[in-house]
């Protein structure tokens, strides 16, 4: 079924932010979706559509407020000159606004590139989080006391994400008891999940989608 799509504002610290907000026509399971360093762009509001038409209800925050790079080189600098502490607010308020849609109930989060740093952040700090999908995104944290279910998507070669820090945080969760899944994409380069950029991989793209939407029909009831 066609999406229900709206744009929304979020209240962070004293200022709005936009967000958004995609769902199927009966609600369905929240997911938190965490854009990449070049900012909200077309291509993860149709991914959130994308899940919406598959039963869920999306929220995605824009971390940049507005600002989207082309390249490269924009997202870098982009990426240097937005506050770490106040994009942790903002997904903060989008996560609890998410949960406040259907309260008492679980949620998953889907991060790519630097969304998926914060997918990670997000879950180690939220006990509310049942399912974690990440795309080409490793980061070092405490997994002691995580519960979620982890599912990541990786290049074999990837000079932004080496596979080497992938496998050892894939290690550290599951010395931490943690059910993690990880796939590995021959032949591919970070950001070939995104149709708008030249590394775009559609078999390696549908392959994974295709494990993400078994993952969270399993783990998001």
């Amino acid at each position: 079924m066609p999406a229900q799509k709206s744009e929304i504002k979020l209240s962070v610290n004293g200022k709005d932010v936009n967000a958004y907000l995609s769902r199927s026509a009966n609600g369905g399971p929240g997911i938190l979706l965490l854009h990449a360093w070049w900012g909200l762009k077309p291509f993860f509001k149709q991914a959130s559509d994308q899940l919406a038409e598959h039963g869920y209800t999306v929220l995605a925050p824009d971390l940049y407020r507005g600002q989207i790079a082309k390249t490269i080189e924009e997202a870098e600098a982009m990426h240097k000159k937005f506050d770490d502490d106040f994009m942790g607010d903002i997904v903060k308020a989008a996560k609890d606004h998410l949960v406040s849609l259907q309260p008492g109930k679980p949620i998953g989060v889907i991060g790519f590139s630097m969304g998926g740093a914060w997918a990670i952040v997000t879950m180690t700090k939220e006990p509310d989080i049942a399912a974690t999908v990440l795309f080409y995104a490793a980061y070092p944290m405490n997994f002691s006391k995580i519960k979620t279910k982890v599912l990541g998507h990786f290049c074999e070669v990837d000079e932004w994400e080496p596979i080497e820090g992938v496998r050892e945080m894939e290690a550290n969760m599951k010395a931490a008891g943690m059910d993690v899944t990880i796939h590995t994409y021959p032949g591919v380069h970070h950001w070939f999940m995104e149709s708008d950029r030249p590394e775009y991989d559609p078999a390696s793209a549908k392959l994974a989608w295709d494990r993400t939407f078994d993952f969270l029909k399993k783990n998001l009831p």
